[in-house]
């Protein structure tokens, strides 16, 4: 078969890599496949995954792109949160081209929204329709695609990242390798606005995490190791932007070396607590049931929190001393919070299992929707 795959790849951001590396991992499992990945930079697609091409989707017209659609056989979009307003364009451009001429389409383990331009609404409608499988990771996703009136069947899942191995270090990590090895390691993970994080304010989070850092700091005896995951972005910007607010900064410091995300979570090993933005730096720390406190940005974070049972409230209703008050509690009940993760991973990795099995079933009865 001729699979093609697109969605956030090939833009750094680990997070959309951990999920494509997963979809790749399970296609491989059952299918003798040609896998392509339309990408924003195919260098760096084809160094990262075992793929048999990479198509530079956002240089090329769709006079340009057309032939490489024709070829599939199956179109793949997903996962991750790419359907909002200002990206939805970009992403759609392929799926609309593919049903166009009878391609059978699959959206694998999406997040969908803030879309609430009549243009991205009526653009998301005019590409689905016979012969297309959807998949979400969350229940918001459902919601927002259901009162956009999508009547095709809509399956919850979940994040197909929750699928990732670890993957063994190739050399240690200097950042690591330089702290005092009596000190705990807490991991932050920050993130920029944007068109995915359009309520943030990055001058009160940078002050709210400071102070979070400090204080853990002197509570936890640690150090603190911030891991971008848009290496090749704002993530290392803002995690010096927080550092230079912190009192103690020489007990803070930005991991600069090219990970993968499966290296991510043997880092991660080291980690007694984890705070964090980004959704999928939260999913890594789950993955290794360390004790975190997340800050939900978006509908997505307070989702997989709620899954966790580790709920917090929204960003905009924090501030540095009720950030504290969570760090403080969770911290004291780090071993409970360790055991209702490993406990709720599993069932959530089952979820993330299901993107493939309704793919699988989806190619079984010949692209029938209806015989999922």
């Amino acid at each position: 078969m001729n699979i093609g795959i697109s969605g956030s790849y090939g833009g750094l951001n680990l997070g959309d890599e951990a999920i494509l590396q997963s979809i790749i991992m399970k296609l491989e499992e059952d299918l003798d496949a040609s896998i392509r990945v339309f990408s924003r930079n195919p260098e760096d697609t084809l160094e990262r995954h075992r793929v048999d091409r990479a198509i530079d989707v956002r240089r090329l017209s769709v006079k340009e792109i057309l032939p490489e659609i024709e070829e599939l056989d199956l179109f793949i979009l997903g996962g991750g949160g790419i359907l909002y307003d200002s990206e939805i364009n970009h992403y759609l451009r392929e799926v609309k081209l593919a049903r166009d001429r009878g391609i059978p389409v699959m959206l694998y383990g999406i997040g969908a929204g803030p879309l609430r331009k009549s243009s991205s609404q009526k653009l998301l409608r005019d590409s689905l329709g016979e012969n297309t499988v959807i998949t979400v990771r969350d229940r918001n996703s459902q919601k927002v695609l259901e009162g956009l009136g999508i009547e095709t069947e809509i399956h919850v899942t979940a994040d197909p990242a929750l699928l990732l191995p670890s993957e063994n270090l190739e050399n240690e990590v200097p950042e690591i390798v330089h702290m005092d090895k009596k000190r705990k390691i807490v991991g932050f993970s920050v993130r920029e606005p944007g068109g995915a994080a359009p309520g943030i304010n990055e001058d009160v989070y940078h002050d709210i995490l400071a102070n979070a850092a400090d204080y853990i700091i002197d509570r936890l005896d640690a150090d603190i190791l911030f891991i971008p995951m848009e290496s090749n972005k704002r993530d290392q910007q803002h995690s010096h932007a927080v550092i230079s607010l912190m009192q103690k900064p020489q007990h803070a410091t930005v991991l600069k070396g090219k990970y993968t995300p499966g290296q991510l979570l043997s880092i991660m090993d080291r980690f007694s607590f984890a705070v964090g933005m980004r959704l999928h730096f939260l999913i890594l720390a789950a993955l290794k049931s360390i004790p975190l406190v997340g800050l939900p940005y978006s509908p997505k974070v307070e989702h997989f929190l709620e899954e966790l049972g580790l709920v917090i409230p929204p960003m905009r209703l924090v501030n540095s001393g009720r950030l504290i008050a969570y760090i403080d509690s969770f911290w004291d009940k780090k071993a409970e919070i360790r055991r209702t993760i490993k406990k709720k991973i599993p069932e959530l990795q089952a979820r993330a299992g299901e993107n493939h099995r309704i793919l699988m079933d989806f190619i079984r009865s010949g692209f029938k929707s209806g015989g999922l």
